[in-house]
């Protein structure tokens, strides 16, 4: 079998607008990358003005996910039935569970979610978090779990309190992601409905650039350095 990731996430939209342009680049390559979504995102943004109401929303926001990952060359996502704003209050076993149902389906080498803090410090991120950090302890099949990262300089430099960064020295994986940039900003505009709760892409380019251009990555855990392939392919690819 081939190189593999999957993509472990909350909401629609979290495969885009930070690793939109990582998963991009691997997928050119012949990475099979899948992403595993718990809700369909029924307690975001409808839009402003508003593109549908709050009951067509979840469908809504499953089209556009769809939309996203074909955009970026990814695999149809996965997408489990968990209520938006509600994954701390499942039994974390359960869905741990369907994580590691995924991971038999797609035989990863590499685990991507989000860190323990969530990066937004979001609870549906942080529980996400957690079972996929669980699901990689308990499966010898994966080489090694990575999480989204902001560099501390960078946030200080954006001025985004709102994100919990890292301490630079903590990032192990920077990606220019120049070379996938228009394919990052079309997946991000098929979130059409979360445009007006991210303010930045309101900014002007050179500010987006700044943030949505380069990718950062913790490499949480580690058990099969020969198979991480990530290194060494974003190194050869990256920019």
């Amino acid at each position: 079998m081939g190189e593999c990731l999957l993509a472990v996430f909350a909401h629609p939209d979290d495969e885009t607008f930070r690793p939109g342009g990582t998963l991009a680049l691997l997928a050119r390559h012949g990475v099979g990358v899948h992403v595993l979504t718990a809700t369909r995102g029924q307690a975001g943004s409808c839009g402003d003005p508003p593109l549908c109401s709050q009951e067509e929303l979840p469908a809504v926001r499953e089209s556009e996910l769809r939309c996203a990952c074909a955009t970026l060359g990814l695999e149809p996502p996965r997408i489990l039935e968990y209520q938006d704003g509600r994954l701390s209050e499942v039994i974390s076993e359960e869905i741990t569970a369907n994580i590691l149902t995924a991971v038999t389906e797609t035989h990863p080498q590499v685990l991507l979610t989000f860190g323990p803090d969530g990066l937004s410090g979001h609870a549906d991120h942080i529980a996400i978090g957690q079972c996929a950090a669980e699901a990689y302890a308990q499966s010898n099949e994966i080489a090694a779990l990575y999480t989204l990262a902001v560099p501390r300089s960078l946030a200080e430099q954006l001025e985004m309190r709102q994100i919990h960064s890292v301490p630079d020295e903590q990032i192990t994986l920077a990606v220019d992601v120049s070379s996938a940039w228009a394919a990052k900003q079309a997946a991000m505009a098929c979130h059409m409905t979360q445009r007006s709760s991210t303010p930045l892409l309101s900014a002007p380019e050179a500010r987006q650039r700044q943030f949505f251009g380069r990718e950062f990555y913790v490499r949480a855990a580690c058990r099969l350095p020969g198979r991480d392939f990530m290194p060494k392919m974003l190194t050869e690819y990256g920019g």
